[in-house]
This record gives structure tokens, sequence and C-alpha cells, in this order.
């Protein structure tokens, strides 16, 4: 199973246990990575349990040991006190793990992965409200590229790639319609960030380096961009949530990524995720008119 960044971050979350009954000390997270074929001692110099977790989880990540290290964390036995909980904690992690088509199944006091045919986002109760699938595949948003006031020839560029985004989708290519999408989307955020450099840098989410600087637009992953976009109010929830599609989707575009994780999208993903760059453009150019009216 090959997992995108996103969804690897929730599992680790998921892992540490930070603010939960569940909060695994360094010495704890050593045990348990050590049990995945690791062999790490804890002791002086060892780096945060955040950065550790993270490392693991990447080192295994499309390896049979990620299967295991999903199964173990699940373990029934842990949580013989508290299964609502652990009922919970897969809920919560199977939100991420869709948009790799795949689900954590817990039948009884066994735990167990099912490959989903498309990209299924489960839903509790008291979400079910929230904008599904086919209600956000029936919105009309408008393409205006030229309003979004990027470099002439970026503006190009994105339009040329547009062309061959609506080409790819209506003859059957998904895989490559969702490549583009995704750095068509990439593209038309580095511009917005150029243009409001002030609200992007001083935003929470604002990615950092290893010595707590913001780093340079250009070196900040779509995720990054996805997600202070929404913080400084350029990006909607919807769109936010949508984009997870697009943005793990084009980690796939490494041959041996899309093969360990049997990844196969159809058109009605590459459809979602090229109605969530439509929204996007839309959300930005209402943003960037907003920002000029109040001058």
């Amino acid at each position: 199973m090959q997992l995108g960044e996103r969804t690897l971050q929730a599992l680790r979350e998921i892992i540490n246990g930070d603010g939960t009954p569940y909060y695994k000390t360094g010495p704890e997270l050593v045990a348990f990575f050590n049990n995945l074929g690791a062999h790490d001692r804890y002791g002086a110099g060892f780096p945060s349990r955040k950065a550790y977790t993270e490392e693991k989880l990447k080192a295994i990540n499309g390896t049979p040991e990620l299967d295991k290290c999903i199964r173990n964390i699940f373990a029934v036995e842990n949580y013989v006190d508290d299964i609502e909980g652990l009922d919970k904690r897969i809920a919560l992690f199977n939100k991420h793990l869709a948009f790799a088509k795949w689900q954590v199944v817990r039948d009884n006091d066994t735990i167990t992965f099912r490959r989903l045919e498309k990209v299924v986002i489960p839903e509790s109760k008291s979400v079910s409200a929230e904008m599904q699938e086919e209600d956000f595949l029936k919105l009309t948003f408008k393409v205006d590229i030229d309003a979004l006031n990027l470099d002439v020839n970026v503006s190009s560029l994105i339009k040329q790639r547009l062309r061959e985004v609506e080409f790819c989708v209506g003859h059957e290519a998904p895989l490559a319609s969702i490549f583009l999408i995704g750095s068509i989307l990439e593209g038309i955020l580095l511009g917005v960030a150029t243009t409001f450099p002030d609200q992007f840098n001083q935003a929470q989410s604002a990615p950092r380096d290893k010595d707590g600087k913001i780093r340079k637009h250009h070196d900040w992953k779509l995720n990054s961009m996805i997600d202070v976009a929404t913080e400084i109010g350029i990006l909607k929830q919807d769109v936010k949530k949508f984009s997870h599609a697009v943005r793990d989707f084009r980690n796939y575009i490494h041959p041996y990524a899309q093969m360990a994780s049997h990844f196969s999208p159809d058109k009605h993903t590459a459809l979602i995720c090229f109605q969530v760059l439509k929204a996007a453009i839309a959300q930005i150019v209402s943003y960037e008119q907003k920002e000029i009216r109040n001058g």
C-alpha cells in the first residue's frame, strides 16, 4: 500500500497519539517500529517524536511493513476497554485512506483492508449534510484564466494545459488529466502566493525549513499551497475537501508508486479533480476581485 503525504501525516498523528489516551513516548515509538523491522535505540540525540515517526513511515511506505503497521496500531486487543474509541480512530483514518482507494475494516477482533473501486469519503451522521461528490460535480463554475491576473506567458501555458485536460478527460485518459490538473492548480496557487506574499507567509500553516524560516514559495508543495490558501480565505472548504484527490494522486506520476498502490483512476476520479480545479479558479478570481475593491 502506497500512501500520499497527507495520509501518512494522519497515520503519524494516530501512532503518536498526542493529546489522547494512546500517547506513545519516545521509547514506546522505538519499540513499535522495531517490531516492524527497525533496529533503533532510544537515547541522547534522539529526534523529536514527530520527526522519528515521519521518517519511519516514509521508509516503510509501499512495503508490507506499512500494512503491518496499520494493523498493529488498530489491534483490537489494545482497545478492549474502548472499542468505540478504536472505531472512531479507524473512521478518522479511513477519511484519508479513501484517497488511496483503500479502507481499514474491523471484523470483530480482526483488522483487514478493503480495496475501493473509487474514491469514497466516509462521513459520520454528524457531517452528513456536507457536500458529497455527486453534488459537487453538479456545480457550475466560470473559468476565466485572464481574470487571475497572472503573467501573460503563464496564462497562455495554463490555457493550453486546460485544453489538453479537456481532451484527456473526453478521450478516456484519466491519469494524464489528473497530472495536468495538479500541475495547473499548483502553478496558479504559486502565482497567487506571489501576488499576496504577506498573507501566505503569515499563515499558521505556511511551511518552514529546519531553522523555522518560511520556505520560498517555489519550494512549497501543493499540499501546503492548498492549506494556506484555505486558511487565509482564498479557497473554501469544499475545494479543500476534494482537493486531496488532486494532491495525493499527483504522487502517482512515479510509475513505481502507482504500481505499489495498484492505483488505476477512472473517468469519475478525473472529473472530480477537474471540478476541483474549476472551483479553485473561480474562488481565486472572486478573492482577487474582492481585494481590489477593498483597495
